[in-house]
């Protein structure tokens, strides 16, 4: 089959190099989950469920401080409706779309530079491979410290990859995590020197998308089996977190942080991991 990339979309630039297809995240400002990112990611995911010329898709950011910092604060409910064409009203949420993404045919790689919390986090945890600059990659799920478990499935992964008692610090102590730190956890695959992340990634995915695809068709379900979580987990996460941001504190101390200058090129969003735990009561 001959390549053939789909329509480029407006957040995601597409690029093929033979049996593997380079999705570049690109969303300025800041490559915030939104409504046009989620719709792009919506057609790319029906793209790629179907018969296509790529065993590999790699996943990394235009943006060198940025991957997806977290979802755009102020635009959850167009989001989210952008995220129910996936699979309809029933499954109106991100984690939803994740589990597709991540039940995908073809072999996912996330290639982190900057910053990856809450719903990027989620992304990368949705893929099936994630390789992360040493030096320039920041992990973090902030969602406790705004007032809401994470919803995208976060708990869900993070438990089965980490184990619940570094699961639980990750969660509950909403910090930033280096990517020294995520790969002694298993949070991401490997921690690779920056200088040399685009070559180890090209290389990898190359070497898997030279393989016959029927067995990597065959061995990706069969390992997700075992370790994937269930529909009914992410749906029951999706509930409870759009609960709370609909009725909780969510959104006094999101608007506490919008205040401060989150979702701009600031120290706010750069170092969100220790700002989170300065929200105090009479501030929201």
């Amino acid at each position: 089959m001959p390549e053939e990339l789909p329509p480029q979309p407006k957040t995601i630039r597409l690029r093929a190099d033979g049996g593997v297809l380079y999705a570049t995240l690109d969303a300025p400002p800041l490559n915030l989950i939104g409504p046009e990112f989620v719709r792009d990611l919506v057609r790319l995911i029906d793209y790629l469920s179907g018969p296509t010329p790529f065993s590999v898709v790699v996943f990394d950011s235009a943006d060198p401080d940025f991957f997806i910092p977290h979802v755009d604060l102020t635009k959850i409910a167009e989001y989210t409706a952008e995220a129910a064409k996936a699979g309809g009203p029933g499954d109106a949420s991100l984690g939803m779309l994740f589990q597709r993404l991540s039940r995908l045919p073809v072999i996912t790689v996330g290639k982190l530079r900057g910053h990856a919390r809450g719903g990027g986090s989620e992304f990368l945890l949705a893929c099936d491979i994630r390789f992360a600059s040493q030096e320039k990659a920041i992990l973090g799920q902030p969602e406790v410290g705004m007032g809401a478990p994470p919803g995208a499935g976060a708990v869900q992964r993070l438990t089965r990859l980490l184990g619940p008692g570094r699961a639980l610090e990750v969660i509950v102590g909403a910090d930033d995590f280096t990517a020294d730190v995520a790969e002694r956890y298993g949070w991401i695959n490997r921690a690779v020197p920056d200088s040399e992340l685009d070559t180890f990634v090209e290389r990898f995915a190359r070497r898997v998308a030279g393989f016959p695809a029927d067995a990597i068709a065959a061995v990706k379900p069969a390992v997700h089996l075992i370790s994937a979580p269930s529909d009914e987990e992410i749906r029951a996460a999706a509930v409870v977190f759009q609960d709370l941001v609909r009725h909780g504190s969510v959104g006094s101390r999101a608007a506490w942080l919008l205040e401060q200058g989150l979702q701009t090129r600031g120290t706010t969003e750069l170092q969100l991991g220790e700002i989170v735990a300065d929200i105090t009561p009479h501030q929201t």
